[in-house]
């Protein structure tokens, strides 16, 4: 699932995609498009719910809008790295950049609340990072990915003083750690 609060940046992509290939499209044309994709009538629907997110409690800092991070990682091939996040882990390729033909691809890949970037650039992130992700139930999680039966990897569940967490790597030797916290719906 997208979040819609990247509409903005999925518009000005858009219109970049357009322009790449002599069409024209106006920004306002491409923040209606982008609406369409995330089932709203019209952006301004769009933005109204963008803005209840952002003050939503538990959701922003009111007063500053700090939003949850989104990691970067590095990656080399992109067939890959779609097999691992898309194919594996059940990610969505929400969108993707290159400044032209030939060039290093930047996308974002997400399931359900959690946004992850990829990216082929050399300078914006290290191989062998590593990012901490809650989820609800980490040993369904892991009967799922299990299920998928990825020649590549097959995680299983640990106990860590903190709880129960599946541990995954990807091509690249980036790392994520999905846990399930002590007390959120555990069972031993």
């Amino acid at each position: 699932m997208r979040d819609f609060r990247d509409a903005k940046l999925m518009a000005k992509v858009l219109k970049q995609a357009f322009a790449d290939r002599n069409t024209t499209l106006s920004h306002s044309e491409a923040l209606e498009i982008v609406a369409d994709q995330f089932g709203c009538e019209h952006w301004n629907i769009l933005s109204a719910r963008i803005d209840a997110a952002q003050t939503a409690p538990g959701k922003t800092d009111a007063a500053v809008g700090i939003l949850s991070p989104i990691p970067i990682f590095r990656i080399f091939d992109v067939d890959k790295a779609m097999e691992f996040y898309c194919g594996f882990l059940g990610f969505t390729l929400d969108w993707e950049h290159r400044f032209g033909d030939n060039f290093p691809l930047y996308c974002q890949v997400s399931r359900e609340g959690m946004i992850l970037h990829l990216s082929e650039h050399a300078g914006d992130a290290s191989p062998g990072a590593r990012a901490f992700v809650r989820v609800g139930n980490a040993v369904a999680l892991q009967a799922e990915l299990a299920g998928k039966n990825y020649r590549y990897m097959k995680p299983g569940v640990e106990k860590a003083p903190w709880g129960l967490e599946v541990g995954v790597i990807d091509p690249f030797n980036n790392r994520i750690t999905f846990c399930q916290q002590q007390g959120e719906n555990q069972q031993d």
